[in-house]
């Protein structure tokens, strides 16, 4: 009995630190497609000239979870109702960084862009854009820091924790 409960706590342990070091391979991976899903929308507001909803809608054809849900549901709510948006996507971005291995810091930068988003003509419009994926290039470069960093070491982690408790508790 005292083997089975020691092999659960181990089996435990190795999971979260595995979970851990998923999150961290995941992070840099969503605000690339973060950053993707903003490059469609400046070509969608510049060069098609396509209402918000609209630009939305067609980033959900394009991009993975969970990216495509939050600019999914953005592009369903803002035609069904007159809405203020800047609570929506505010709402939204709360769903999403829930959703996803975002943190507070692509939180924080995708309200201040919302923001400015539909607040400009297109061409300010644009520079908001640029400027956000400026920050988000600051924000991959420290995900992947922090992979490289803390992703084998999660891993190792779990595994020696769980061994560790179990010794302890021996």
């Amino acid at each position: 009995m005292k083997w089975i409960g020691a092999l659960l706590l181990i089996s435990t342990a190795t999971l979260i630190g595995f979970e851990w070091s998923n999150r961290l391979t995941k992070r840099p991976k969503h605000i690339r497609q973060l950053k993707s899903a903003l490059q469609i929308l400046e070509a969608e507001i510049v060069y098609s000239q396509a209402p918000l909803h609209e630009a939305f809608f067609s980033i959900s054809q394009k991009i993975p979870e969970p990216l495509k849900s939050f600019f999914a549901a953005l592009g369903t709510e803002m035609q069904e109702v007159q809405v203020d948006f800047f609570n929506l996507w505010e709402h939204k971005v709360d769903e999403l960084v829930k959703n996803s291995t975002m943190n507070e810091s692509e939180k924080e930068i995708l309200n201040q862009f919302g923001r400015t988003l539909g607040q400009h003509d297109i061409y300010q419009q644009q520079k908001h854009i640029q400027l956000t994926n400026v920050h988000l290039d600051r924000e991959l470069e420290e995900a992947l820091d922090n992979y490289y960093k803390y992703g084998r070491m999660a891993k190792s982690l779990g595994i020696l924790s769980g061994i560790f408790i179990v010794l302890l508790l021996i």
